[in-house]
């Protein structure tokens, strides 16, 4: 072991990063063929904006109702079982997305697919926790969470190369058997929990405990507002360009691929900046602030504010900028509000943490932002949307502010218990 971190952890986290990098790549092959989709299963439809949003809400609604029931299981068996079987359960469900042929079909399958990440959700970042110590864990876990914006934007990239070479169902028949892979590598790792943490089913009083967490309770609302925010954001950009900035941009035949692309590699390389300087951020600042994690969170999100605005009124190409800064700033809170998830629950009961934020960021979340703003979009217009997102991205960003007034003595609670990684 060193520096607090336990045999094997490496191995374990590269795995899951792995994991949840074709997990993020899985989720946004659909929104980068989401003009396609719409014309061959909604054509003509004047409600079309809204009712393709609900492709994205089926996946979202399957995987918050069944988190808790995986969180529940994730944690009193093995959770390595647990995240193979998800994993696999998954891509094959994206497999079965290609083979849709209506609009009703590629909304069962999309349910299927939130089924399979709901058993890994949760589990994830458990383990991570379990094997880094607590002066370590926001930049591990930072690792971890920067195949968010890299996985999501090898999606859109991924998805709007194949479907232009090949067509949009192979963009989702190819993720079957690197994930069928990383699934089967899992029933090989090693459960890290202690002998002492997985005594028995823990009490239900320490369930209806995590809503007695103030910083839980805070943090998991300002998560909830972002989610909204960066769900709608993410699931219509690439379409709002598009349809509706087309005009801004020279003459081609390619260009919703040419879009995806762009898109795809400024989120990426945004997103994997952003992710790994927040959690070094909320790491070291943390020596002298102990409220860090939400800190750095909560100025984050103000300050992706004026580039969300700027959006609306800056041209292409100049406005690639605009969206550079945007998510960046976005992405700047994911590992200090991750970390933090995990510094102030109780290890029996983490995993049962982690699937009651997942449960209640993505139901009032993006589950609803997605078809929301299609509405909004098709009643108005989307530069409607991207201002009430921008007066989201502030409320998120002083709940944080309100959060790190707790954070420190939530932590100390959990440290003194036991739980020092």
């Amino acid at each position: 072991m060193t520096n607090g971190r336990k045999s094997g952890a490496a191995t374990a986290l590269t795995l899951l990063l792995a994991i949840n990098l074709f997990n993020y790549i899985d989720r946004y092959v659909l929104a980068s063929v989401l003009p396609t989709l719409k014309q061959e299963f909604l054509a003509g439809d004047p409600n079309q904006n809204g009712k393709a949003g609900l492709w994205t809400t089926a996946f979202l609604i399957s995987y918050m109702f069944t988190a808790p029931i995986f969180g529940w299981l994730a944690d009193r068996f093995s959770r390595w079982i647990l995240i193979g079987t998800s994993v696999a359960l998954w891509s094959l469900a994206s497999g079965w997305s290609g083979l849709a042929t209506s609009f009703g079909v590629l909304l069962c399958t999309r349910l299927f697919v939130g089924i399979g990440e709901a058993g890994y959700g949760p589990a994830a970042p458990t383990i991570i926790a379990d094997l880094y110590p607590l002066k370590t864990r926001g930049r591990v876990l930072a690792w971890f969470y920067v195949a968010i914006p890299v996985g999501s934007a090898l999606g859109y990239a991924y998805g709007g190369k194949v479907a232009d070479l090949l067509n949009w169902r192979w963009a989702f028949y190819l993720v079957v058997p690197p994930g069928l892979l990383l699934a089967a590598l899992c029933f090989f790792m090693r459960e890290p929990r202690a002998t002492s943490e997985a005594k028995g089913p823990p009490p239900l009083r320490d369930y209806r405990g995590l809503f007695r967490i103030r910083s839980y309770v805070l943090n998991t609302a300002a998560m909830t507002v972002m989610t909204f925010a960066i769900g709608g954001f993410s699931a219509w950009m690439p379409d709002y360009i598009f349809l509706d900035r087309r005009a801004e941009f020279p003459p081609s035949q390619n260009l919703l691929g040419s879009i995806d692309l762009t898109f795809g590699a400024i989120t990426a390389a945004a997103g994997l900046l952003a992710t790994l300087c927040g959690g070094w951020a909320g790491d070291k600042l943390r020596e002298r602030f102990a409220g860090s994690y939400f800190l750095v969170s909560g100025m984050g999100m103000l300050l992706s504010v004026p580039a969300t605005i700027g959006l609306i009124y800056v041209r292409f190409p100049w406005a690639w900028l605009m969206v550079f800064i945007a998510v960046f700033f976005l992405f700047f809170n994911t590992g200090p509000s991750n970390t933090a998830l995990a510094n102030v629950t109780p290890p029996a009961v983490r995993a049962s943490a982690f699937a009651l934020n997942i449960f209640i960021i993505h139901l009032l979340g993006d589950a609803t932002s997605p078809p929301l703003i299609g509405v909004v979009r098709d009643r108005w217009n989307m530069n409607v949307a991207l201002w009430g997102v921008a007066v989201l991205m502030v409320t998120a960003g002083c709940l944080w502010f309100w959060g790190a007034k707790y954070l420190p003595s939530d932590t100390e609670k959990i440290e003194l218990s036991g739980n020092r990684g």
